[in-house]
């Protein structure tokens, strides 16, 4: 056994590019040229990193571009603070219900504007950089989640009679450490000083009561009001629920006016963007999935492969039903957060929007991606949006 080690690692010193170039074959560039049919102005492409911040970069990434539709300017407002005064308030609904709300580093649109709204925003520079207290160039939550984790896990599961009064105070100290102080007031461009619930009010102008949530489930009443059923919702925000067809002409028309969009989605399928190697993410029209659950193979081979088989660029159609029974069997999954600003077409004029993303510059298309309308059919969970993007006929029917 030695012996073949030893000579396994000898031909890897000899052929040390072996590896890299096999990999650099597999990525196979996206050959499809896109044409802009409208842009809306976004800010620069962020790094979520080694955390599970998507939700914040997607929701302040949507803000950012709020503001340079509302004539404000360029800012980068602080995921730091969103996610420390977040995770505060989750472990906080952890502990009351004694685990039965998951405490993880997930979240929800909507815990933005929560946040917005009671505690206010600060810019980027108002705390130190991501990841700088703990050495990091880029948040890194591995042990920060560990610690923060198992200790409101042993609060909220733990066979305690009482809680010590001062365990807040102890769970801010682990992410104080982590990420700084939470700042009281910051210095604005304008030269005058804010709170941070001043900053977002007087300062930058935005009011999140213009913000609202949409979906399109059959298992809720069209044109009302739901609690979504996912476990990042955890402040079971609601979400107003449309056909899906007027769920599409939301999103059409806001971005064809000016409007952009947070837009969470699932992103595990085998036909999205970074996965299928083409830098655009779609549904194959042959869409297969192969489900090994309980079979010798995924016994033995440790995974369960499920996916589709993508061998042409024919889409499949989107129906209502389909839409549905993606999230009824868990095919559809709240996997991820991310900001569409754009309308694009290939070749064959077949539309995309266009999406940035919080990966850093990664891929061809350095940090954004195209996905299908009919991709976005499929596979959107819920979108936050301004309530003046959504068309007067179904805003109407939604008594916005």
């Amino acid at each position: 056994m030695k012996k073949m080690l030893l000579m396994a690692l000898a031909a890897l010193v000899l052929v040390p590019g072996t590896m890299t170039a096999r990999k650099k074959q597999e990525v196979k560039k996206d050959t499809t040229i896109f044409t802009v049919v409208k842009e809306n102005p976004i800010t620069s492409i962020k790094d979520q990193n080694q955390s599970g911040t998507c939700w914040a970069y997607s929701s302040l990434g949507f803000f950012e571009a709020e503001l340079l539709r509302m004539g404000k300017g360029k800012h980068d407002l602080c995921e730091a603070f969103l996610v420390y005064n977040t995770y505060m308030d989750r472990a906080d609904k952890a502990v009351r219900t004694h685990g039965d709300v998951s405490f993880s580093q997930g979240g929800s649109f909507y815990d933005a504007v929560y946040c917005l709204k009671h505690y206010g925003i600060v810019p980027e520079t108002a705390m130190p950089a991501p990841g700088t207290l703990y050495g990091d160039s880029l948040f890194n939550f591995n042990q920060l989640d560990a610690v923060a984790s198992a200790y409101v896990k042993a609060l909220a599961t733990g066979n305690h009679r009482k809680l010590s009064l001062t365990w807040k105070n102890d769970l801010s100290n682990i992410y104080k450490n982590y990420f700084g102080e939470l700042p009281k007031e910051v210095k604005a461009a304008d030269g005058k000083t804010y709170t941070p619930q001043t900053y977002v009010t007087d300062y930058l102008g935005l009011n999140p009561d213009d913000y609202v949530s949409l979906t399109s489930y059959t298992h809720h009443p069209f044109y009302s009001k739901f609690i979504l059923e996912i476990q990042d919702n955890w402040r079971w925000a609601e979400s107003y629920n449309l056909p899906l067809n007027e769920f599409m002409e939301v999103m059409d028309a806001a971005v064809r006016n000016g409007y952009s969009f947070a837009w969470g989605a699932d992103v595990t399928e085998d036909y999205f963007g970074r996965r299928n190697g083409k830098g655009y993410a779609y549904v194959p029209k042959n869409l297969k999935v192969r489900d090994l659950q309980g079979s010798d193979a995924a016994r033995w081979g440790g995974t369960m492969e499920t996916g589709a088989q993508v061998t042409s660029d024919e889409e499949l159609t989107i129906t209502q039903e389909l839409r549905q029974q993606g999230y009824d069997n868990w095919e559809t999954t709240d996997d991820h957060g991310m900001v569409i600003y754009g309308l694009a077409k290939d070749q064959k004029g077949t539309e995309y929007f266009m999406v940035k993303n919080s990966w850093g510059d990664y891929g061809q298309y350095h940090g954004m991606f195209y996905a299908s309308k009919a991709y976005v059919a499929y596979k959107t969970m819920n979108i936050l949006i301004h309530k003046s993007a959504i068309p007067a006929h179904i805003a109407a029917k939604l008594h916005l």
